[in-house]
């Protein structure tokens, strides 16, 4: 199975390997690689997509231990990542959590970095309204282990109400242990806003954001936008918090749109 030894990590991924441009695909907090499987399937035959596990995720997640570590860390886990597989340059492609480590990459290490895509994701803090609902249900998921009640809860907020595929991703997220939970959360609540860093990112930016997005607000990444000197904006109408996963097409068509517009 392909995993890079860097940074002290064992990095589980997935190449397409072939000579396009280089898409690398980063996922949001619970998910992992797989939730790309839409972009990774419409893009593969004129691109290299690489599609990775981030820490205390998926199959890089040691389920006895997760070090402390920030997102600016798993930024230079991205770098190192396509040092690793030989990658110069590469279009980001990150979803809430993986676009708020795509960002710091872009900042920390821009030589690597062509383009950002930034699917439903902020420059800002969590909304301090949320955060005492979030800490709540993880206190109850570390000590008590995922009820159905709360998976339907996680559901919600990720991937909205009544799609398709949720039964693998509640399948999933039983599986998650109690010290990948609490560092990667902690990680999320800790990291710092890096909205007055915005203007020093300065390559191109498609930001795709879902309508009805309950974890992070349209609003937010709206100010996000506005902070990135080269950025539009995508509205996927109806969409959640995952909006690549839940409406593949109109995300793809940004994607396929914007990524057009590079070559």
């Amino acid at each position: 199975m392909p995993f890079a030894p860097v940074n002290g990590q064992n990095l589980f991924y997935e190449d397409t390997g072939g000579r396009g441009p280089v898409i690398v695909f980063s996922h949001g907090l619970l998910m992992d690689h797989t939730m790309f499987a839409p972009q990774v399937q419409a893009l593969q035959s004129r691109f290299r997509c690489i599609s990775w596990d981030e820490r205390g995720h998926g199959q890089t997640a040691d389920p006895e231990h997760c070090a402390p570590f920030t997102y600016y860390d798993s930024a230079d886990d991205l770098a190192a990542l396509l040092k690793y597989l030989g990658v110069d340059k590469a279009v980001l492609v990150g979803m809430s959590q993986g676009g708020y480590l795509s960002l710091r990459c872009a900042l920390i290490h821009p030589e690597v970095v062509g383009a950002l895509v930034l699917i439903d994701t902020q420059a800002l803090l969590e909304d301090p309204e949320q955060m005492p609902h979030h800490e709540a249900l993880l206190k109850a998921w570390m000590e008590h282990g995922l009820s159905d009640d709360m998976a339907t809860m996680v559901e919600h907020i990720i991937l909205g109400q009544g799609w398709g595929g949720a039964a693998q991703w509640r399948h999933k997220w039983k599986q998650a242990t109690p010290v990948n939970l609490g560092q990667s959360f902690a990680t999320l609540a800790l990291r710092d806003d890096i909205s007055p860093r915005l203007a020093e990112i300065r390559m191109p930016a498609l930001v795709i954001h879902g309508s009805k997005d309950e974890a992070i607000a349209p609003e937010r990444a709206r100010a996000m936008f506005k902070g990135l000197p080269q950025a539009r904006w995508v509205d996927v109408v109806g969409a959640g918090h995952a909006s690549n996963l839940t409406h593949p097409e109109p995300v793809n068509a940004a994607l396929e749109e914007f990524l057009a517009g590079l070559h």
